[in-house]
């Protein structure tokens, strides 16, 4: 009796052991990350991704997903996501078919891989995306609805795959339209913004404030990877990396119509490559941006070494936007060899703007092998007085210019334009150092340079 005991006993010590190994070993898997060395006239940086290919799957299916079940779908995902989280790396799959969701948060280590045919339908219902989360609006740091895809403080993850994510625009649309509440809460926030109000004080949901979230914000996260997927609608910025370095966007291909609806806006971000995607937008196809005002002098954080490259836009206010948001500062930014449609809307192929309250600088900006067809407004614009709105919505609590220099633009084409470059510098910072090589176009409808506090430009051919 007494062996049939020890027997026993150490049969279950071996099961308990059996047990943590397995535990153990699937809580090891070795996510590692890809290096990539990215090349630009103003230098030479490296980024380095996430990398899935060996990740263990983690099909929503499993966690109870429904394709119209938007509660059980939510939740699942986020089980989905828990999962790849705790073993340390992991991929949540998407399947084929049309899958109703409200918000999704990442976690570190995950990848949310949409496969061939599937679509992610995110609620039009503004309570689908509460509580309120720390976000942005317009460069201002607040508490808002959840973006629709969100991740804080997170690294290693992506979204991957040939599927599509989509928004359901019922509601949003409707608040396109900025009524006056909207309008009102935007100028307490600057004022909150400009008085240095804790964040955590700046709770912008209520009955009227009406402030869209991003489809997708990169908040204070490292290591990602947005790769092959499709985009359709979004609610405000389509794609917002924000204070994150080492961002991948490529292969993508954006569709999005409504008001501000920028295709990928990096702010106050560093080592970001954008390539091979496709843009079609309600607004700028690419806007870099730093932040605004006092919120972003007291991040001091530059958005810094941005690539963009191979792409195709078929619409947007401007091809390359820098601004208006640009208090933190901007250096090294080069766009080349991308593709614009003959028929696209544009205002701009690179459009500079600020204003007397934005402060930071500007410099090292790099655009060459760009042909592009009829422009609504000319291929270089430098503005120093953008305030839209603003102008007499809220005061100058702080008057602070920004310094342009160093704006390189090479092989440069356009069929149609008003102007070949305009720039209204400030007298107390002039623009500085401004270079065109080979920019042309086949009719000026105006004059060819349009300038005001401009040293140091040439236009060669």
């Amino acid at each position: 009796m007494k062996r049939i005991r020890l027997l026993l006993m150490l049969l279950l010590t071996l099961h308990i052991v059996a047990c943590k190994q397995t535990k153990s070993s699937e809580q090891a898997f070795a996510l590692t990350r890809d290096t990539l060395q990215v090349e630009a006239p103003f230098g030479t940086y490296t980024i380095q991704s996430p990398n899935f290919e060996n990740a263990p799957r983690f099909p929503i299916t499993d966690f109870g997903a429904e394709p119209a079940d938007k509660k059980k779908n939510t939740e699942a995902i986020a089980a989905a996501i828990d999962s790849a989280h705790a073993v340390a790396g992991g991929t949540v799959v998407i399947p084929k078919g049309e899958w109703l969701t409200g918000k999704i948060h990442f976690k570190s280590n995950v990848n949310l891989h949409l496969e061939e045919g599937a679509t992610l339908l995110f609620s039009e219902n503004p309570q689908d995306y509460l509580p309120a989360v720390l976000s942005t609006w317009e460069g201002m740091e607040c508490y808002n609805y959840s973006p629709l895809i969100y991740a804080y403080e997170c690294e290693n993850i992506a979204i991957t795959g040939k599927g599509k994510l989509k928004a359901k625009m019922d509601t949003w649309e409707v608040w396109f339209a900025r009524p006056s509440g909207h309008m009102q809460n935007l100028k307490r926030l600057y004022e909150m913004a400009s008085k240095d109000i804790p964040v955590e004080e700046r709770q912008m949901v209520n009955d009227s404030a009406n402030f869209r979230p991003q489809f997708i914000q990169f908040n204070r996260s490292k290591h990602i990877l947005l790769e092959g997927i499709a985009i359709e609608n979004s609610p405000f910025w389509v794609i917002h990396p924000y204070l994150s370095s080492d961002v991948i966007i490529r292969d993508v291909n954006v569709f999005a119509h409504g008001h501000n609806n920028d295709g990928v806006d990096p702010e106050m971000s560093q080592n970001v490559l954008i390539e091979n995607c496709v843009f079609d937008q309600g607004d700028d196809a690419i806007a870099v941006k730093a932040g605004r005002n006092q919120d972003a002098w007291r991040l001091n954080t530059p958005v810094k070494n941005i690539v963009i490259r191979d792409c195709s836009v078929k619409n947007g206010h401007q091809l390359l936007a820098i601004g208006s948001e640009l208090s933190g500062g901007v250096e090294n930014v080069y766009m080349g060899n991308c593709e614009v449609a003959p028929d696209a809307k544009l205002n701009h192929l690179l459009f500079i703007k600020t204003n007397e309250r934005r402060g930071g600088y500007v410099k090292h900006i790099y655009m060459e092998d760009i042909k592009a067809g009829r422009i609504d407004k000319g291929i270089l614009g430098i503005e120093t007085d953008v305030l839209y709105q603003w102008r007499d919505l809220v005061p100058t609590y702080e008057r602070r210019l920004t310094q342009i220099e160093q704006v390189n633009m090479t092989n440069i084409k356009a069929a149609n334009v008003d102007f070949i470059s305009r720039i209204l510098g400030e007298e107390e910072a002039p623009v500085n150092t401004i270079t065109l090589r080979n920019v042309s176009a086949d009719t000026i409808r105006t004059e060819s340079e349009i300038h005001q506090h401009v040293n140091g430009f040439t236009n060669t051919q």
